[in-house]
């Protein structure tokens, strides 16, 4: 299959502003995306492993998609890749199946960009902050493309601001298939 998995974790999707106008986003596109919701598919935190593994293998490309707690991900996401990732199948021997497969990450954070910075209220980037999935993707042997992020989101966000982001997150997802594409 030539479609792109997004796994999203989020555990309160209706309250969340970005990641919700991404996920209805993506969903006009079914054709190039999959949406996976991880808390309503797994509302009491027992993951089918094998069934999540099947799911990726069947995708060319994985995307996270996650709104930041905590600087980190929800909880539940977390355990997925506790549980997903093992050995024998993301790594260690025989474990190839995450080798060459593209993936990303989609962040929304209530911080703005500037707090983002290494003079900013975090002293730390959001880059340097996802730092650990990077190494995940690293050592599994994938291809971690990036991240794409939306900051300083609350509810007076600008509904414009929501939906142009909606549009570029699309356009960022493309560009995992084809780098090339501007």
């Amino acid at each position: 299959m030539n479609k792109t998995l997004i796994v999203v974790a989020h555990p309160n999707l209706d309250q969340g502003i970005a990641n919700s106008a991404w996920t209805t986003e993506l969903d006009t596109y079914q054709n190039e995306f999959t949406t996976h919701h991880l808390y309503k598919e797994y509302p009491d935190g027992i993951i089918d492993v094998r069934r999540e593994q099947e799911l990726i293998e069947s995708h060319s490309e994985l995307v996270l998609q996650f709104p930041l707690y905590w600087f980190n991900c929800p909880p539940l996401l977390k355990k997925w890749l506790d549980d997903v990732f093992t050995y024998g199948w993301a790594y260690g021997k025989n474990g190839e199946s995450m080798k060459g497969r593209t993936t990303a990450i989609a962040v929304s954070a209530g911080i703005s960009e500037g707090d983002f910075q290494k003079n900013g209220r975090y002293k730390y980037s959001l880059s340097e902050i996802l730092t650990p999935f990077k190494v995940s993707f690293d050592y599994v042997g994938a291809r971690y493309k990036g991240v794409f992020a939306l900051y300083g989101i609350t509810e007076d966000t600008n509904p414009k601001i929501i939906k142009a982001s909606s549009r570029d997150y699309i356009q960022f997802l493309r560009k995992l298939k084809n780098p090339e594409n501007k």
